[in-house]
C-alpha cells in the first residue's frame, strides 16, 4: 500500500492535491482513500491531507503515521512542531519539498536518513489557490511511478473542471510540468508493508530532569527569574551550528529565535544557549547558508559521552 501525506497552508490547494492524486490512483485501478485534516478554517493555517492507495481493499483508517511519501508545499512548516511534517518519517520515507534549496541541503539540515527531493520552480509561485497543490500532486504522481501522465491529466480535469476551463488549463500545465521535471526520480517511492496491530515497538521515552520544588514550584516571588528555568530539558531535537558554513549573519537566527536562546559574540558569531533552547528548529529553517542542522538529543548525548 502507498501511504502519502501532503503538508501545506490553507489556500495552497493541499486538499485539492490529495483529491487529484487519489483520483489518478483510482483511474489506474487502485482502491483509494483521500481526506484532508485541518483545524482553523482560514487562509495560511497549517493543514495536511493524506492518500492511501492499494490493489486490495484498504482496512486502515485515520491519519497516516508511517508515510512512504511526504510532500511539503511550504518549507516554513518544517519549523512548526504542531504541523507534524516529519512525524513518522523513516529511512524508507521519501520527502518531496517545494523549495529553492537543494534536497541534499534539507536532508543534512533535518538529519534525515531517507531521500529528500525538491520540486523545481515552485518556491516562488504565489498564484491562485490550487496551483502549488496540483504541482505537488503531479510531482508525487511521478515519484510514485505507478501513475501515467494521461491518468494525472484526467484526474486534474475531473477535479478542477468545476472551476472553469482557464483553471483546468493552468493546473494541467502546472501538474504535468512537475510530473515531467521529476522524471529522473520516477518510481523512487516504494509501497509500505502491511502494518500489524500487534507486535509494534513501544515509543522511546526521554527522561526529563526533575528539579526541587524550591526551584520549580509555581509560585514566583521575584522578578527576572526566567533564566533559572532551564527549558532546554524540553528538547527532543538540538540545533547544531557548523561554524565552517556559518556566514556570521547572526541577526537572522538570533532575531527569529522565539526564546532569545542564541547569543551573539562581538564578531557576530552565534552560540546556542542549550539551557534555554526548546528545540523548535526555527533557526534550522531560516539559516541562509544552511549552517544549522538538527540532531536528536539521544545522538547528542551519546556523542558528548564519547568526548
Amino acid at each position: 500500500m502507498y501511504r502519502i501525506r501532503f503538508h501545506g497552508r490553507g489556500g495552497q490547494g493541499i486538499k485539492t492535491a490529495a483529491q487529484v492524486l487519489g483520483t489518478a490512483f483510482f483511474r489506474e485501478g487502485y482502491e483509494v482513500q483521500d481526506a484532508p485534516r485541518y483545524g482553523a478554517e482560514r487562509r495560511g493555517a497549517p493543514i495536511f491531507a493524506y492518500v492511501r492507495a492499494a490493489r486490495t481493499p484498504i482496512h486502515e483508517r485515520g491519519v497516516i503515521t508511517r508515510p512512504d511519501l511526504v510532500i511539503v508545499a511550504d518549507e516554513t512548516l518544517v519549523a512548526v512542531p504542531a504541523a507534524g511534517v516529519l512525524q513518522g518519517v523513516t529511512a524508507d520515507t521519501v520527502v518531496l519539498m517545494a523549495s529553492k534549496a537543494p534536497g541534499g541541503n534539507w536532508r543534512e539540515r533535518l538529519n534525515l536518513a531517507g531521500p529528500v527531493l525538491t520540486i523545481p520552480g515552485q518556491a516562488d509561485e504565489s498564484g491562485a489557490a490550487g496551483f502549488v497543490g496540483v504541482a505537488c500532486a503531479g510531482a508525487a504522481a511521478r515519484v510514485v511511478g505507478a501513475l501515467s501522465r494521461d491518468r494525472l491529466a484526467g484526474a486534474v480535469i475531473e477535479e478542477i473542471g468545476k472551476f472553469g476551463a482557464a483553471a483546468v488549463e493552468r493546473d494541467c500545465a502546472a501538474g504535468l510540468a512537475a510530473f515531467d521535471a521529476m522524471g529522473p526520480h520516477g518510481g523512487i517511492v516504494r509501497e509500505g508493508a502491511e502494518i500489524a496491530a500487534t507486535g509494534y515497538a513501544p515509543p522511546e521515552w526521554i527522561d526529563v530532569t526533575v528539579e526541587s520544588a524550591g526551584i520549580s514550584a509555581p509560585s514566583i516571588h521575584a522578578a527576572a527569574t526566567s533564566a533559572l528555568a532551564k527549558t532546554g530539558s524540553w528538547r527532543t531535537l538540538r540545533p547544531v551550528i557548523d561554524y565552517e558554513l556559518c556566514n556570521r549573519c547572526s541577526w537572522v537566527c538570533s532575531t527569529l529565535c522565539p526564546d532569545s536562546a542564541i547569543d551573539v559574540a562581538p564578531d557576530r558569531t552565534p552560540a546556542i544557549d542549550y539551557d534555554h533552547c526548546k528545540g523548535c528548529m526555527v533557526c534550522v529553517a531560516v539559516c541562509p547558508p544552511h549552517a544549522i542542522r538538527a540532531v536528536s538529543e539521544q545522538s547528542a548525548a551519546t556523542e558528548e559521552a564519547r568526548t
